[in-house]
């Protein structure tokens, strides 16, 4: 075969629909695909033309639209177009454009439609592509929203920068260097009297295709008749008036007073911002460094989900996906770095991350489960090292080391399957003030990579075993009021009396974690196999365990504390402060504070009656 084909044939057996293809049919692919090329902004094809290959891309990045004009799709390297059309009448649906400069791979529309009809995993997997991209547009229309909603203002990060309109073109354009814009407003003797601006299109179009000298003064260059956009206005309002101006760049106004300029970049950037576009970025990072570069945009997905009112649950499924996407890009890169696993193993989250409940403090708890082959001397080195690898990658990115080991690098959490079964089966029949700790920690588990069957059993055990456990259940019961709600008994709230936090109120310890906690024992009890609290309440409210009413108070108090948490957090960041779970009463609202007290009262009233209702445990 010759050396290009095995480069086609490498790249093309890493992407769906052709990873579950034989060896010899990949192999008559590379022979067959052609290659072609596509400038940023090339029409790729066009609605209801004829279409006779599958595209593949392999360098890049292509939108396709509507026929109405509406983004449909955006793909990036990996991604295939095209399908549509060759199982339908062989003519373009979607329209596709260059988003970047492109390189395509071109399958034959025959050797297609053949694998097609041969290979029944090979269509199903080109049809729930289809449907997932289908999904993925309208998440990504959904998240286009906020364009609707979020003010000009937010996309600002910087004061304006000004030169005078009498100094010199090359002074410009070393200001604009130096302070790294794209633009400079020209201002009179007085700096608020704006005459003008400047951007890069300029020094482009009107210095240096015109060989204009450097040393002529930058008014002669500049813009007038700025057209201005007032701080409140919408970010779509600013989309309409570049489009409408054919100008990407606009001062902002804010009572009469410049405060800044926002570039057409800069709407782009806060595209950027979905946690959608995070955990595509995080897959496409090959290094510690790389991933750890990240942390600022998962931030500003975090700040963005908050700002677009999204609910609790949204906005931790957000950010456990984005944790579980570093766990698992960080072990594809350590197998690549230490070969194939000797044994099949399954990689845990535990805890919030399992729940989909993770915020944007956190720690890493995770555990590994290996194969019941698991022999020390010949496979502990592998997965010690594997283990670590993951952890000091985690560490890097942002989220912390455990500080309790819950971890898979201490070795008590890095055991076969066998010795799991164990655990979960002894912390159960016989429970202990450290076994029923372990059991709120490692009974929220998710398999996030490897053999998933692992993690699965383990909670079928679990699920089975615990439901009709009374005593383990009372345990737990008892276990889970030890964290009380921070009211005193005049409904006053109890605040921390030590510490850097003093006087503030901790929402997770004294908040949502006790509400996880009963929410977990009623689940275990009813036999639920979610994990997620807002889903384990719904089971709970199904089995009708809980006195009329208390399953929709509890579920709207866990979303009001947990968004009084998750919104200081957020402001945290917008202020450039280290983020954290404690709040001062006196940074909330009368509206909050009132709310939050009335959230804290049915946590309490929830407790009293987890005490009596497993007394008997």
């Amino acid at each position: 075969m010759e050396a290009e084909h095995v480069e086609i044939l490498n790249f093309i057996k890493q992407y769906a629909p052709f990873t579950i293809l034989p060896e010899a049919e990949l192999q008559t692919i590379s022979q067959q695909i052609e290659v072609g090329y596509f400038q940023k902004g090339d029409q790729v094809l066009d609605y209801n033309q004829p279409i006779s290959d599958l595209h593949v891309i392999r360098s890049g990045a292509i939108e396709t639209y509507k026929r109405n004009g509406e983004l449909f799709n955006r793909l990036s390297a990996g991604g295939f177009f095209g399908e549509a059309g060759l199982l339908r009448k062989g003519r373009v649906r979607y329209p596709v454009k260059a988003l970047e400069d492109s390189l395509i791979y071109y399958v034959p529309g025959a050797l297609f439609n053949r694998l097609y009809d041969e290979y029944d995993a090979f269509a199903d997997a080109v049809e729930v592509e289809e449907h997932q991209r289908v999904n993925l547009a309208v998440r990504e229309r959904e998240q286009r929203n906020d364009l609707f909603i979020e003010t000009v203002e937010t996309l600002l990060s910087r004061q304006p920068v000004i030169i005078e309109s009498d100094a010199s073109i090359i002074e410009a354009a070393q200001k604009m260097t130096d302070e790294q814009v794209s633009s400079l407003l020209i201002c009179g003797d007085n700096p608020d009297d704006v005459l003008g601006i400047i951007t890069d299109k300029d020094l482009r179009k009107r210095v240096l295709a015109v060989e204009r000298a450097p040393s002529d003064p930058v008014r002669d260059v500049m813009s007038s008749n700025l057209v201005y956009i007032e701080h409140n206005q919408r970010i779509f309002e600013a989309m309409l008036t570049m489009l409408r101006t054919n100008l990407h760049h606009l001062p902002v106004l804010k009572k009469q007073r410049l405060i800044g300029v926002i570039a057409l970049s800069d709407v782009v950037r806060h595209e950027s911002k979905s946690s959608l576009y995070v955990v595509s970025s995080i897959f496409k990072q090959n290094t510690f460094e790389e991933l750890a570069q990240l942390k600022e945009s998962v931030e500003a997905s975090f700040v963005r989900l908050v700002n677009e009112d999204a609910n609790s649950r949204m906005i931790g499924s957000a950010m456990a996906t984005i944790g579980r996407s570093f766990k698992q890009r960080l072990l594809e890169l350590a197998e690549i770095e230490l070969g194939p696993p000797p044994i099949p193993y399954c990689f845990l989250a535990l805890g919030s991350m399992a729940r989909d409940e993770q915020s944007i403090v956190t720690d890493q708890d995770n555990a590994l489960v290996l194969h019941d082959d698991f022999n020390p001397k010949e496979h502990d080195a592998y997965f010690k090292a594997l283990a670590k690898f993951v952890s000091d990658g985690l560490h890097e990115c942002g989220y912390t080391y455990c500080t309790g080991g819950i971890m898979a690098t201490n070795n008590q959490w890095r055991q076969p399957l066998r010795v799991w079964k164990k655990y979960f089966t002894d912390w159960i029949d016989n429970p202990s003030p450290e076994r029923l700790l372990h059991s709120s920690i490692f009974f929220d588990l998710d398999g996030v990579w490897g053999e998933f069957s692992f993690a699965k059993q383990l909670n079928e055990l679990i699920r089975v075993k615990a439901k009709n456990n009374k005593r383990f259940l009372g345990s737990m019961a008892r276990n889970a009021l030890s964290r009380t709600p921070p009211l005193g008994f005049f409904k006053d709230f109890v605040m921390e009396k030590d510490g850097k936090h003093r006087d503030s109120i901790n929402t997770k310890r004294r908040g949502t974690a006790p509400v996880a906690d009963l929410i977990r024992v009623h689940a275990l009890a009813v036999g639920s196999t979610q994990r997620n609290s807002f889903a384990r309440l719904e089971d709970i409210m199904e089995a009708n365990i809980l006195p009329k009413g208390r399953g929709p108070d509890l579920r709207d108090a866990l979303e009001l504390i947990s968004m009084v948490r998750i919104r200081h957090q957020a402001i945290a960041l917008t202020e450039g402060d280290t983020p954290d779970n404690n709040v001062a009463p006196e940074q909330l609202s009368d509206f909050e504070r009132k709310n939050l007290k009335d959230a804290f009262q049915i946590l309490s009233n929830a407790q009293k009656y987890l005490r009596y209702r497993y007394a008997g445990g």
